[in-house]
Order: structure tokens, then sequence, then C-alpha cells
């Protein structure tokens, strides 16, 4: 299995550890999608400052996801601190598909209701450097992701 996933924007590359052992099936989607250029040319469409960066969705409006069905919850252990990456959903705990964000600063108060699948290695201050927005008036977009 892949054990990272290397997120190219404008600015850098982000790389990320991903985490199959508390997030089999989340760490299976992402790359699955990544792999099929799925993520490429996709936006950071709801980016808060000291918060979060949201991205994933190819429709660009927080609406959309990828055609494969939804995934089972895989809450785990994993803190919500600065360089998480864990899978955005709806108020259905089990409707995470394609949509993540990459925390900016602790956020602990989403432990154990989202999933994290990830851990930022290098590259954090490309996502620093995202434009804020919700949307962005020009977001930053994956130009291209890989894993490897």
């Amino acid at each position: 299995m892949a054990e990272k996933l290397t997120l190219t924007l404008p600015t850098g590359d982000v790389v990320i550890k991903l985490r199959p052992d508390v997030a089999p099936g989340h760490v299976a989607r992402i790359t699955e999608l990544a792999s099929e250029g799925f993520y490429d040319g996709v936006v950071f469409h709801r980016v808060i400052d000291g918060f979060m960066a949201q991205g994933g969705d190819p429709t660009g409006t927080g609406m959309g996801g990828s055609p494969k069905p939804d995934l089972a919850a895989e809450f785990n252990d994993v803190p919500h601190v600065r360089g998480v990456c864990s899978m955005a959903r709806s108020q259905n705990p089990n409707s995470a598909n394609s949509q993540f964000f990459i925390c900016f600063d602790d956020a602990r108060f989403l432990d154990k209701q989202y999933t994290v699948w990830g851990e930022v290695e290098s590259g954090m201050e490309h996502v620093d450097a995202l434009p804020k927005g919700e949307p962005p008036r020009e977001p930053g977009k994956i130009v291209k992701a890989t894993v490897s």
C-alpha cells in the first residue's frame, strides 16, 4: 500500500504520510482517487485562517464528490492538530467521499468525529500560503496528486 500522498500546489509540494493503521478504508479511497487523477486541478474551496484548508470537491462548491460510494466512518484517536489530514463529511458520520481538510492549527473539538487519514510531513508552508476564503476569490488548487 502507498505510504505517501504528494499534493503538488502552485507554490510547491505538500508531502503527507498516510495512516492506513488508523483509517485503512479512507487511505485506500484517497490513494485510489489520486491514482486515477481525480484530484488533479481540484481547488481548495474553503480555507479558514487559523483553522483548516478544505478541498477534494471536483465542482469546487463543497457539495460534490466522487462517483464512488460514501465511506463508513473510521474515527480514531489521532488528534486534530496542525498538519493533520482528515476527511470532510456531511452531518451523516458515514458520508465521507472525496473531500478532505488539512488543519492549520489545533482543532481538537473535531477529535473522534472526523476520520484522520494522514499527517503533513513536509510542505506545510504551501498549505499556509493557500488563498483564504469561503470560497477564496482565486482559490489555490492541486496541480497534481501522486502516491508513492
